[in-house]
């Protein structure tokens, strides 16, 4: 599916947050947002899945209308994965990812083996089977991260939100859910704090500063070093790097 956000606000009190932001991922394109903390970034990304209600905008997921769409219906298409998944009660693993399978379901409808079947299968493409039978809140960060991301893709959907999932989780937890992502081949918007995973893994990317789009475009034509100074006031050279032959940055003061 193609995602377009059209003229996007977002006040928080009397804050303008997101200040007329239009961006397009197309279909089976990985695109990042990228910008400092504070920017706007994930107030954007929660106003695109309507965990934040937006004053001004537009959003498509192909010809469905997001912000006029029930919340189940957006759940058959869109899927989410964010920073913070902390629960007060515990469940299995398998339990944790057959949530996923929510939004197919009728009200008190049991599970089936089709979703036992799609929840295995959720598990084998996060390395996660050997869990199945873990409590949720026993796991670390990154493997409690993984899991939500099992959940999401047995939800099956046609669009992925990534609201700076590998914020706080060392650098494998990182690879192994931005790996899982990209090999899903569906369309994909992420925010993203680490400048060479953006390089690594997006198709395009929106650096965002204040608010508003500073510089958009492919990888090689935003990570330069004028714009990477002007989002984060650091100094930087980028190279080639020899291990992923993707860009490499060296910051100074």
């Amino acid at each position: 599916m193609e995602l377009v956000a059209q003229e996007m606000e977002v006040k928080i009190g009397k804050k303008e947050i997101v200040k007329n932001i239009s961006i397009q991922v197309k279909k089976q394109h990985f695109v990042g947002l990228i910008g400092p903390n504070g920017c706007g970034k994930s107030t954007l990304l929660k106003s695109i899945y309507k965990s934040l209600v937006p004053q001004k905008g537009m959003v498509f997921l192909d010809n469905l209308d997001v912000l006029k769409c029930s919340e189940k219906k957006i759940s058959k298409h869109l899927g989410v994965v964010g920073q913070f998944n902390e629960m007060h009660f515990d469940l299995t693993v398998q339990q944790m990812v057959l949530l996923g399978r929510t939004p197919h379901k009728k009200m008190l409808e049991s599970d089936t083996q089709q979703d036992f079947d799609i929840v295995e299968e959720a598990l084998v493409r996060t390395n996660l089977l050997d869990y199945k039978n873990r409590s949720f809140l026993s796991l670390s960060g990154g493997e409690k991260q993984r899991v939500i991301l099992a959940r999401t893709i047995a939800q099956q959907p046609k669009f992925m939100i990534l609201d700076e999932p590998t914020n706080h989780l060392d650098i494998r937890y990182q690879i192994e859910i931005l790996s899982c992502v990209k090999d899903l081949n569906i369309g994909v918007l992420a925010a993203l704090h680490d400048l060479e995973m953006a390089a690594q893994y997006c198709d395009y990317l929106y650096a965002v500063k204040d608010g508003e789009i500073y510089a958009h475009g492919t990888p090689e034509e935003v990570l330069i070093p004028d714009t990477i100074e002007a989002l984060y006031q650091i100094k930087c050279q980028t190279f080639i790097n020899p291990v992923t032959k993707g860009l490499g940055f060296a910051y100074g003061l």
